[in-house]
């Protein structure tokens, strides 16, 4: 990447100002409000919040191309209008109120890099339950599109047996099950999170197929004759000795043959691209005590260690292990 100008520097400096104020408008929930179309006046009506302010915030909105404003009124345009506002056909606010939660966090980073790790308390250990529904809500809606094609690229048609270790609302575990009728799936995750996952399985009708088990993936055992575990977005989340001993105790649980899927942001060596994954090791010195992305190199390093005979790359972000057959 070339180096910035100072203008250019300056320009990232004050981009939080238009995140912020399109965060407040999905906190408050103010595209539901515009509706089809509303004055200022209504939507603070509607919101219990200051006139004049609201029609402040309404007016920067219109300027960044949130919304229209036309003849003293606001409409939303056609994205907001599909994902932000209730009864839209990808109705997103629930998932996008996990970036609400992350702005504050984020506001820490200074003190992070003081002391070398969050200084907020992890989402689900908060028992926060606003934020844990946010934070799954996001997962499962960035997940869906991809899920379906994981289920596909990992050769779900030759897995029975499956453990989806963190697995969040169960919307990989929905995937593979639907991608194969004799697939059983297992999804492992802390207690609340296990309720919500309860919830989409249900909703898929299911829960024949796939069941839940509430657990610590950081030191409970997982059980044993599984010939597909899946860690999805997990292994950021944790240290390299937390993974290690992750990766040993799927190597546990795995049969011979079996296969450990990792699904993951991978950097390169250099550990500044792609520059999304970089980024997202700050947001992981936030929001976590010690985790981080990792490059190729890392995870083939703690894979070979725990005991797979065959590590490889799979995708750009992919990566599984197999445990070798007797």
């Amino acid at each position: 990447m070339q180096p910035l100008s100072f203008p250019e520097l300056q320009a990232k400096m004050r981009a939080f100002q238009e995140s912020r104020i399109l965060l407040t408008a999905v906190e408050l929930d103010l595209f539901t409000a515009v509706g089809s179309g509303a004055t200022a006046e209504e939507v603070a009506r509607s919101l219990g919040t200051h006139p004049r302010a609201t029609e402040t915030l309404m007016n920067a909105l219109a300027a960044i191309g949130a919304l229209v404003k036309s003849g003293g009124k606001f409409f939303n345009t056609p994205a907001t209008e599909r994902y932000l506002a209730a009864g839209g056909a990808e109705f997103a606010r629930p998932a996008m109120m996990h970036t609400v939660y992350m702005f504050d966090s984020w506001a820490t980073l200074t003190e992070c890099v003081r002391k070398g790790t969050a200084v907020r308390q992890p989402v689900v250990e908060a028992q926060d339950p606003q934020r844990t529904e946010s934070f799954i809500a996001a997962m499962h809606w960035r997940a869906q599109n991809d899920a379906a094609e994981l289920a596909r690229t990992a050769g779900a048609q030759d897995v029975r047996r499956m453990l989806d270790v963190g697995g969040g609302s169960g919307v990989y575990s929905i995937a593979f099950a639907k991608a194969n009728p004799e697939l059983r799936a297992e999804v492992f995750d802390l207690e609340p999170v296990i309720r919500i996952a309860e919830r989409h399985i249900r909703a898929e009708g299911l829960q024949g197929r796939i069941v839940t088990r509430a657990g610590d993936l950081t030191r409970d055992k997982f059980g044993s004759g599984y010939d597909l575990i899946l860690l999805s977005a997990i292994c950021h989340m944790l240290g390299p000795e937390e993974n290690l001993g992750l990766f040993r105790r799927c190597f546990r649980a795995l049969a011979p043959g079996g296969r450990l899927l990792i699904r993951d942001f991978i950097l390169e060596p250099d550990r500044i691209s792609p520059p999304h994954a970089a980024l997202f090791a700050v947001n992981m010195l936030i929001g976590t005590r010690s985790g981080s992305t990792y490059t190729e190199e890392d995870y083939a390093s703690w894979l070979k260690e725990a005991g797979f005979a065959a590590v490889r790359r799979e995708g750009a972000e992919l990566i599984s292990g197999t445990k070798a057959a007797r």
